[in-house]
């Protein structure tokens, strides 16, 4: 396969899987919180990894510790999160998705855990480095697009 069929075959894919990402209904229990792909970020990191602090969730999202406390600010008053003490650390304030909430957000995140499972799971431990690799790649290019037009 040539760079060019690579490339038209995934400019064919990736419109198609974008329409099916927009399809996924947003649960009831979390249509009130009106959430954005930053929110899904956090969420995922938190379904995935369990409960954090701030600045480890800043580290993993690769944004300022206070990016993070916003965020984390504005789901808590929308019922989404809960904060609590570090028992080990009573300074430090652990985050994690609220419990009556959790079934909703696995229910809407784990498809798409799934599915990349799926899809990583025949791939040696180095190819699928090098998928991660590529879509950050391809992630850094579109931003460097985006700002030269």
């Amino acid at each position: 396969m040539s760079t060019d069929d690579a490339v038209r075959e995934l400019l064919l894919v990736m419109p198609r899987v974008i329409g099916r990402i927009k399809k996924i209904a947003v649960p009831e229990p979390l249509r009130s919180a009106e959430l954005a792909p930053r929110h899904l970020s956090l969420l995922s990191l938190l379904l995935l990894d369990g409960p954090q602090t701030v600045s480890q969730l800043a580290d993993r999202l690769e944004v300022a510790p206070t990016t993070v406390s916003l965020l984390v600010g504005d789901l808590s008053r929308k019922g989404v999160l809960d904060r609590r003490e570090d028992e080990t650390d009573r300074r430090r304030r652990i985050v994690d998705i609220a419990s009556d909430v959790r079934p909703a957000v696995e229910a809407w995140l784990q498809p798409g855990a799934a599915a990349w499972r799926t899809a990583l799971a025949p791939l040696s431990p180095a190819e699928q480095r090098l998928v991660v690799d590529t879509f950050l790649a391809y992630e850094a290019a579109t931003g460097v697009t985006a700002e030269g037009v």
